[in-house]
């Protein structure tokens, strides 16, 4: 299947942009086999997250990760409806989260990808039942790209 995962890094953190496609690829095939799938994943800074964390979520403050579900599409356009969103980590907030835990940094922001694409995907964990559902399948992903699933727990939130 076609899948287009677009990096945006315009501050140049260091991130392994081919990793994180590898991330957003490996759920992409875990769950949209049937479908071409695009999005863009956007490396970027506390205060740009912050800014949009307040807008559309009412929290004044920064966080790792944000996901922004594209609409659907409009029905004047050629758009195919395969673009999922887009992906925003907090490059220095998720790597000062992962050195407080003394994880690895780049595992860290894949994990992110990971938890940010699920969520584009549909899920949620607002409900036991639905975080179970949601931290699987995250767990295979994080498994089939070399990365231990118990990253989720020792990364925890903030």
């Amino acid at each position: 299947m076609s899948f287009t995962v677009y990096i945006q890094n315009q501050q140049v953190y260091p991130v392994n942009a081919s990793r994180l496609r590898q991330a957003a690829e490996t759920v992409l095939k875990q769950l949209r086999t049937d479908s071409p799938s695009q999005l863009t994943l956007v490396v970027t800074d506390d205060d740009s997250v912050r800014r949009l964390n307040l807008e559309y979520r009412q929290v004044a403050s920064a966080t790792d990760v944000l996901s922004f579900p594209a609409g659907p599409a409009p029905a004047d356009t050629d758009r195919d409806g395969s673009y999922l969103g887009d992906i925003l980590i907090a490059y220095p907030y998720a790597k000062r989260a992962a050195k407080r835990r003394n994880l690895n940094v780049e595992d860290t922001i894949c994990m992110l990808a990971v938890h940010g694409l699920l969520h584009l995907l549909g899920h949620d964990h607002d409900t036991e039942k639905a975080r179970q559902a949601m931290w699987k399948e995250q767990a295979v992903a994080l498994a089939s790209i070399g990365i231990n699933p118990a990253i989720v727990d020792k990364y925890g939130g903030e």
